[in-house]
């Protein structure tokens, strides 16, 4: 029985072998000549997705042998697209996929795939085998039809990324987010051109890095927003770029090398803006095709800025009363209940002022609405001019408004309510003079403040509720006292 296990295999097994071997070689050969004659380009992948075939001997200017155990999503021009761009990993057999892919040289091609995965015998995905057919110039267009559907391609990608988001900002982020990978930038931003263009400084100073102060700074150019690395090193050359062309597309290199290209865009309200993006130095210049497909992104960006406009103006009209510019009541009392924390771990008071505006209804039966509304804008420029820059102004609605002053307690709110009590009456004598029927002669009755004081010590763990109470309660008070006074409303001891 051993020597039967032991004995060779018939001569005849080895040729066997070697014809079948010889055959797929051939068989496999066949399909490569015959591919090749259709395709542009052939390649197989292996478990690991990387390529373990790639056909012919140049591809894309490519040599084949570079491309080889590399994972072949370095091709694609878009790697930052959505997955179902990606035809090197088929899950299911595709056809007519086309994805854009880089050659060598660093330009597009737009390429039809067809492809499918490679399975084992359980079934399980072990590489994936396709062809392309380059179709740029297909049927006789030329390369400006191919820069066309590129262009369309890549808004639908980002306007599908724009979908996914609600708030301006993180539209933004997406927009350039894929503007960044689709045209292998280091970075993309927006800029605020206005401060310069308007004749304000460039820069602060003129060495190093320039200061990205946010929206407000006076005079200074910002990044309104900002994706990727390199945004510091290239603001002075984009500004610049902006505005020596308001209007029309540049392309400039910054000091560092960095390859700028800035397309000018502007929302609504006419801002002077700039949608700048940028390639690492050494980088590809930017081509006639990249500043088109810039150009059209910048559209995207303008109906941004105008959907940011509108969501800021919105936000704004929510938190203030539209007479006087002032806090309403929601976002005071919003406001409030946000700092006490803060005023609780530093030790601090936190004082709230109720102002109720005296005779106020004689005056609108008297000399009509809009001196009464008059009052009311006279008086939120009084309160304004009380407080400082942290304190908050409100109006609650009708005549009644309030102050909140940050770290200050009763005795100094009792000093700004007694100039206020002072002041006021002199200050609103006028109303009425030169409005319609106004002129028939001076206010009846002053118009005087009736303000009521409540102080909210740390570690007394007052709500804002009782903290209101006491303050509309001291207000009261003062009514029934004959008006134009203050009073302090202290909590129960």
């Amino acid at each position: 029985m051993q020597q039967a296990l032991a004995s060779p295999l018939p001569p005849f097994a080895d040729d066997e072998r070697g014809r079948l071997a010889t055959a797929l070689l051939e068989s496999r050969q066949r399909w490569r000549d015959m591919v090749g004659l259709v395709a542009d380009f052939v390649f197989e992948t292996d478990a690991f997705g990387r390529l373990s075939f790639v056909a012919p001997d140049t591809v894309l200017g490519w040599p084949a042998a570079s491309l080889m155990g590399k994972p072949p999503e370095r091709l694609l021009a878009d790697a930052g697209g959505p997955s179902a761009a990606n035809p090197f990993h088929p899950t299911a057999p595709i056809r007519r996929r086309r994805a854009w892919l880089t050659r060598a040289d660093g330009s597009a091609i737009c390429v039809m795939f067809a492809a499918m995965p490679l399975l084992d015998d359980q079934g399980r995905i072990v590489g994936s085998r396709g062809m392309g057919q380059d179709v740029t110039e297909q049927d006789g267009h030329d390369a400006a039809v191919a820069v066309a559907l590129r262009r369309g391609e890549l808004i639908d990608h980002i306007l599908w990324r724009m979908r996914q988001e609600v708030m301006a900002p993180r539209m933004m982020e997406a927009v350039l987010d894929s503007l960044c990978a689709a045209l292998g930038a280091e970075g993309a931003a927006l800029l605020d051109g206005a401060p310069f263009l308007d004749g304000g400084p460039l820069l602060e100073g003129t060495k190093g890095a320039p200061s990205l102060d946010r929206p407000g700074g006076a005079g200074k150019p910002v990044l309104l927003d900002e994706f990727g690395l390199g945004g510091a090193a290239i603001l002075s050359t984009a500004l610049a770029a902006l505005a020596d062309a308001p209007t029309d597309p540049v392309r400039r290199v910054a000091p560092d090398g960095r390859i700028v290209l800035v397309c000018p865009t502007a929302g609504r309200a006419g801002r002077a803006a700039g949608l700048a993006i940028w390639r690492k130095p050494g980088g590809r210049a930017w081509d006639g095709d990249d500043t088109i497909l810039v150009s059209s992104v910048s559209g995207i960006v303008r109906v941004i800025l105008d959907h940011d406009s509108i969501q800021r103006e919105m936000a704004r009209q929510a938190r203030t009363d539209p007479l006087t510019g002032l806090l309403n009541r929601r976002a005071f009392l919003d406001e409030i209940f946000r700092r006490i924390e803060r005023l609780d771990r530093d030790g601090v008071p936190g004082t709230l002022m109720f102002i109720d505006l005296d005779h106020f209804k004689s005056l609108n039966d008297t000399h009509g609405h809009d001196a009464g509304d008059e009052a009311l804008r006279l008086t939120s420029d009084l309160l304004r001019a009380a407080c400082r820059a942290a304190d908050l102004v409100a109006r609650l609605g009708g005549d009644e408004f309030a102050v909140w002053l940050d770290g200050t307690d009763e005795l100094a709110a009792a000093e700004r309510a007694e100039a206020l009590r002072l002041t006021a009456p002199e200050a609103l004598a006028n109303i009425g003079h030169g409005i319609g029927e106004a002129e028939a002669g001076p206010l009846a009755v002053a118009l005087t403040m009736s303000i009521g004081i409540a102080t909210r010590w740390p570690g007394h763990g007052d709500t804002i509720e009782a903290l209101v109470s006491r303050a509309d309660q001291a207000m009261y008070e003062v009514k029934r006292a004959g008006r134009g006074h203050w009073r302090v409303g202290r909590a129960a001891s």
